[in-house]
């Protein structure tokens, strides 16, 4: 029976094994000698997308050549700026002034800067030579918040010239009418030198103090008799230098000596001594001959002549009380 066994070809055990081969890797395996060594078999797997080929591994190593491709790794450099921004933002460093100085208001920006001249006072003139002038606008802006700070302290219910009124509303007053003393030198010569705005700021100064009140005790008037005399004087001295520049043309054809007549009839003749410069100025530049030049009206001609002739004051004037 093992004869049998043995000779029968489906049973032999090298047709076993090739049996489940191919017929022409069968042929090869049955004439093969099984004393000659066999390479080892070869893995029949594909290589996975993922899994990188050897010329990659050798370019990442330090010894491979420079000529080979490969990927670049981050530098030293790139990984002490990394590391740079990473301690910058952890170890708590303070906001940078012109970040800080971005946030704040103008009331905090002004709070600020007078606390550092209280506490150096040297640093103070650096800053008002290094800071930008202020313009008519934005000065007139600060005096109208100082205006309307005046107006709403005043009581309701009240005689607003009373002296309960005035008692109230004596702190603001006073602010206000330090505020114009103080910011009027600075749009006067030598300050200023044109005329045109001189004048323009002081014609709207002199409108806010005409809107004063007058108050019923005599006393309290005060405040308003010195910013009328204050005032004057400064339309004297911007007439007075206007004179010597083109023969006063700002005030001849600029309409500035009828305003400056007005005024004084607002003030009941406060602003005397600005007329009178401005008196002085009209026969300067109209000469003893009494003409008056052309593009005058007639009603600022007759002004003209009873400045220049000394009546100017009499009721038969003529000129009335308007606004400008």
């Amino acid at each position: 029976m093992n004869s049998v066994l043995n000779s029968d070809p489906a049973t032999a055990p090298h047709l076993l094994y090739s049996s489940r081969l191919s017929p022409s890797r069968a042929n090869m395996l049955f004439h093969q000698d099984p004393f000659q060594q066999q390479p080892p078999p070869m893995s029949n797997r594909k290589r996975k997308a993922s899994e990188e080929p050897d010329n990659d591994r050798m370019s990442t190593s330090p010894t491979a050549s420079p000529s080979m491709p490969g990927r670049h790794l981050p530098t030293t450099a790139h990984r002490n700026i990394k590391r740079t921004r990473i301690s910058t933002i952890s170890s708590g460093t303070p906001l940078a002034l012109p970040r800080l100085l971005e946030t704040l208001s103008a009331e905090e920006m002004r709070q600020l800067l007078q606390n550092v001249c209280d506490q150096h006072p040297e640093l103070q003139r650096e800053i008002v030579t290094q800071a930008p002038r202020p313009s008519i606008e934005s000065t007139l802006a600060v005096l109208a918040k100082y205006e309307k700070a005046f107006e709403e302290a005043f009581p309701l219910g009240n005689r607003p010239t009373a002296d309960y009124a005035y008692n109230r509303v004596r702190d603001h007053l006073r602010q206000l009418i330090d505020a114009v003393r103080e910011y009027t030198p600075h749009f006067l010569p030598p300050h200023e030198t044109q005329d045109g705005l001189s004048l323009t700021y002081l014609d709207s100064v002199t409108n806010m103090i005409h809107r004063l009140p007058d108050w019923d005790t005599l006393q309290h008037q005060r405040d308003k008799n010195e910013a009328y005399d204050e005032i004057a004087k400064a339309w004297a001295l911007v007439i007075r230098e206007a004179t010597k520049r083109a023969g006063g043309m700002h005030l001849q054809f600029g309409g500035w000596d009828q305003k400056l007549v007005e005024h004084d009839q607002k003030s009941r003749g406060k602003m005397e001594e600005a007329v009178n410069e401005l008196r002085a100025a009209l026969g300067f530049f109209q000469g003893a001959s009494g003409q008056v030049p052309a593009g005058v009206s007639e009603e600022r001609a007759s002004i003209r002549q009873q400045l220049f002739s000394g009546s100017y004051g009499q009721p038969q004037l003529g000129v009335g009380p308007g606004g400008f």
